[in-house]
């Protein structure tokens, strides 16, 4: 035993070696169970795919980096699920590629903004969040409003995403294009806000 230790110690391609052994060893007793777990790999009772211009508002909120500083992960601990409602459960994210869980928070979690505040207040928040929050130090995003949301690539999105799983209909691909088409990127951001955390948003 003392010859493997000093090997290892004395040689640092083995120690690289052994390193690399245990953590994959743990990562698989770790990860691979949870892939044959319903609870992780099942949506919720109630959850719906994204629509399509949520779905746009999707790529936007990821586009413009609103992620490095909102997570969508409510921890289990009583002063998080008093601010922000339900700890988030991995049925929610099932359709979501990627998920948007995370620890970065400088602004408050988003989980379950859906349905909080109204379609304007996110508006004049989005335009300039100080007209609503004076203390917040959140940027402006007021080119939103002028930018039409792109209606050209939705549908091949969906098409991608029904290949892993996510249960767009033929419908739902066909009327993409024509729910997106004429809006503005704006609208797209909202529509996804407020289709966050409702699901579970009566669960207490």
């Amino acid at each position: 035993m003392d010859k493997i230790q000093k090997l290892v110690e004395e040689h640092v391609g083995f120690l690289i070696v052994f390193t690399l052994i245990v953590i994959s060893i743990a990562g698989l007793v770790e990860i691979v169970p949870l892939a044959f777990q319903k609870s992780t790999t099942q949506p919720i009772e109630g959850l719906k795919p994204y629509s399509a211009l949520e779905l746009t508002g999707r790529d936007i909120y990821i586009r413009e980096g609103c992620y490095t500083c909102h997570s969508q992960m409510i921890r289990p601990f009583r002063a998080e699920t008093e601010r922000y409602g339900h700890y988030s459960v991995a049925g929610e994210s099932v359709y979501d590629h990627p998920f948007q869980w995370g620890s970065k928070r400088n602004g408050p979690d988003l989980a379950r903004v859906g349905g909080r505040y109204s379609d304007e207040w996110h508006r004049v928040h989005l335009t300039n969040p100080r007209d609503v929050v004076p203390e917040s130090n959140m940027p402006a995003f007021p080119w939103l409003a002028k930018n039409l949301a792109d209606a050209d690539d939705v549908q091949a999105k969906m098409r991608a995403l029904r290949v892993v799983g996510v249960p767009y209909t033929d419908q739902d691909i066909a009327n993409a294009k024509s729910e997106v088409d004429g809006k503005s990127e704006m609208d797209a951001l909202i529509a996804y806000l407020q289709s966050l955390g409702l699901a579970l948003k009566n669960v207490r």
